[in-house]
């Protein structure tokens, strides 16, 4: 329990005071001397590089052994485990500390009367004040305390989750009959303020249909944070898988891996750690409920503990990715031909598909002749355009497309393009296809 003093306002003197003590997990008790075995300082450590020698005896054992009034062998290492400096004491706060954002704010209070007479009706309320909102967090109003003895004083505990980031003040107010029946009220203010744990960056990238969040956690705080969970609830249009890089042959399909993963750690004073998520979004129709023009992906809850098992949660904001486009037109391949020869015509099927709510076209088809894709390889057989009609708003149309290929083996049908003849404007050209031409 750490304890703080408030401010108190009011006119006159009191008989009541408050007393603020945070309640918080205690410390481990660090020795910091360096301690060390003779041993090392005499012999060295290569002596046991060596199998076939025998350890020197540890002086620090035979140390050990006798009493040191003097404490002239203080520094020795008599236990392996003093070399870690923990002495298995625990240490009790000596200050109000450090109080951070998701975590639960306890606070032990204490009311003393410290006159000669009793003090009687005594109204006690507790609330937290912050830059947007007044939290109650005790009221007696309804069941005062009948009395408190001179010298004598009155407890409770109160807890509050911390939302809010900045400065708040624990306001403590009593409203009491003094010994002489005077009716005086006392307020009390305990200022403190709450840091942020945590920063969270994000990256966003897409390849084709799946959107890639990289989020990097950064640890601000003095203590190691353990983390019990970093979820990312995806938005309704979304499906979200976490990356995780091959951990260790023997911890592959082991049945207890889930059950007893360790915590990950990320270190005080700027740890980091990355988590890879991977989003798709559904390829079906309801993939078309998602609202048009909307980027967000979702949020990340976040939960830890501290070295001795404090908790701490929090949920960030939305986070945004690109806004899709929606494309006016869609060209996809239909059908191709399972055995197409060299120097001999075959057809490919394609579905041009308007995705706007109005009629668009007529249109033409062809092979782009940017130099951009290098020496053409398949080409169209006959016209080197191809005309479509109008294509209704939501409406498709399928065709085909009669082409030619000059080389065997493996090769791509590239630079497909569509141009609106009444817009004037060309769409972006279809993905590459790769076939196979045979000899024959």
């Amino acid at each position: 329990m750490s304890q703080g003093q408030g401010q108190g306002q009011g006119g006159g003197s009191h008989s009541l005071a408050f007393r603020v003590m945070r309640l918080c997990r205690p410390s481990f008790n660090v020795d910091p001397p360096l301690r060390l075995d003779p041993t090392d300082l005499f012999v060295g450590e290569d002596l046991f590089d060596d199998p076939s020698a025998a350890p020197a005896p540890s002086l620090s054992a035979a140390a050990s052994d006798n009493s040191d009034p003097n404490y002239r062998n203080r520094f020795l290492l008599h236990h392996f485990s003093d070399a870690m400096g923990l002495s298995g004491l625990l240490v009790l706060p000596q200050s109000f500390g450090a109080i951070y954002l998701g975590e639960t704010f306890c606070s032990y209070i204490s009311i003393n009367n410290s006159s000669n007479f009793e003090v009687r009706e005594v109204i006690i309320k507790a609330e937290i004040q912050t830059e947007r909102q007044r939290i109650l967090l005790l009221d007696t109003s309804k069941s005062p305390v009948e009395s408190i003895r001179a010298g004598g004083r009155y407890d409770f505990i109160v807890e509050h989750d911390v939302k809010e980031l900045g400065p708040h003040t624990l306001v403590c107010t009593a409203l009491y009959n003094d010994g002489d029946g005077e009716r005086k009220y006392l307020p009390q203010f305990f200022k403190f303020i709450v840091a942020n744990p945590l920063s969270v960056r994000t990256k966003v990238r897409v390849i084709k249909e799946t959107t890639f969040l990289e989020a990097c956690i950064e640890n601000h705080t003095k203590s190691n944070l353990f983390m019990d969970q970093v979820d990312f609830e995806p938005a309704q249009h979304y499906s979200a898988t976490i990356l995780k890089g091959d951990g260790h042959h023997s911890e592959k399909d082991s049945p207890t891996r889930e059950t007893f993963k360790p915590p990950v750690l990320i270190r005080s004073g700027g740890g980091i750690y990355n988590y890879l998520y991977q989003l798709t979004s559904p390829s079906d129709g309801l993939a078309q409920t998602k609202v048009e023009g909307s980027n967000v992906l979702g949020k990340l809850q976040i939960t830890w503990r501290t070295n001795l098992g404090e908790p701490g949660r929090l949920q960030t904001q939305q986070i945004l990715g690109t806004p899709p486009t929606k494309k006016e037109i869609e060209l996809q391949v239909v059908e191709v031909p399972s055995i197409i020869n060299l120097q001999k015509p075959f057809r490919i099927k394609l579905n041009l598909t308007n995705q706007t709510d109005k009629e668009l076209g007529p249109f033409e088809v062809s092979l782009s002749q940017n130099g951009s894709y290098g020496e053409r390889v398949v080409m169209i057989n006959g016209l080197q355009s191809m005309v479509l009609s109008q294509v209704q708003a939501l409406g498709s149309t399928d065709f085909h497309l009669n082409l030619i290929a000059t080389k065997p083996g493996i090769q791509r049908i590239s630079g497909l393009t569509v141009f609106d003849t009444r817009e004037m404007k060309s769409y972006e050209p279809l993905p590459d296809l790769e076939i196979f031409v045979d000899m024959d």
